[in-house]
């Protein structure tokens, strides 16, 4: 089924591509600031056993065309858990293997407990149900970090950008630095400060109780968006199979800037 938008189909829209031939489909769902080209390290390998499906989220396509990234719409997760359903449906998958970053896990995992015959597998990479500290919670930040980070953000978004990639990327990485850095740069600011909005202070800890696909959570050994305590967390929180995989490499971003690490991780996950 072809989902329309304004413009044409859905799959148009996000920029969706499918390569390989496998039996089996490998979802890979970038996060915060970023597109689908974090992902290209990986594709060449994976493709090899899947057929792997990349996109960019409206909030990417928006660059170019303004009107796919609606900041009311898109103020909670759900708006793109809808998408991806019917990215999905367009492409005519089903029981796909999902590798989401960031906030992309959190999406798949909604997704998931709406139209559970489309996902086999869920691996959340990096994410978290909520960033904000609670008596009861160690999510890594206090509200006051967030909002000073999305007032930061609001007066010298440019500044902010090359701030923050500096704190979840290794300086000792400059490649890979750069690449975040352009990435981050080249959102309209008036997005980027909308959909922080929106992620940094979601709260989607109680969907985790209702996720029956099996999950696996791969974090890395420092993470400052994702600490590990997250993990622990939604390990004991998923309601259905769950294990937690540490990536031997620091930061936020590890397709990006250890992908060999995360493929043999991957690989042993599931056995290719």
């Amino acid at each position: 089924m072809v989902v329309m938008v304004e413009n044409g189909p859905l799959s148009t829209a996000l920029n969706a591509k499918v390569m390989g031939s496998g039996r089996e489909a490998m979802v890979l769902a970038h996060g915060f600031g970023t597109n689908q080209s974090l992902w290209d390290n990986m594709v060449g390998k994976l493709s090899q056993k899947y057929r792997v499906v990349v996109f960019d989220w409206t909030f990417w396509g928006s660059i170019k065309d303004p009107n796919l990234y609606d900041p009311q719409k898109y103020s909670s997760y759900y708006a793109f858990a809808e998408d991806l359903i019917a990215l999905l449906d367009e492409l005519g998958l089903t029981s796909t293997i999902f590798l989401g970053h960031s906030m992309s896990g959190l999406i798949g995992c909604i997704a998931s407990t709406k139209r559970p015959d489309l996902f086999q597998r869920l691996i959340l990479l990096c994410s978290s149900p909520r960033y904000i500290n609670t008596e009861d919670y160690e999510g890594g930040f206090d509200q006051s970090d967030i909002e000073q980070m999305i007032a930061n953000m609001e007066s010298n978004y440019e500044n902010w950008a090359t701030q923050f990639s500096s704190l979840v990327v290794d300086e000792a990485d400059p490649l890979s630095l750069s690449r975040l850095r352009k990435c981050l740069h080249q959102m309209r600011p008036e997005v980027a400060v909308s959909l922080a909005k929106t992620v940094f202070r979601v709260d989607e800890r109680e969907i985790l109780e209702k996720v029956d696909i099996p999950c696996t959570i791969l974090h890395t050994k420092a993470d400052i968006a994702a600490p590990a305590s997250v993990a622990i967390f939604m390990q004991k929180q998923i309601k259905g199979s769950c294990t937690v995989r540490v990536i031997n490499t620091n930061g936020h971003f590890p397709h990006l800037t250890a992908h060999l690490q995360l493929l043999q991780v991957l690989g042993e996950i599931l056995g290719f």
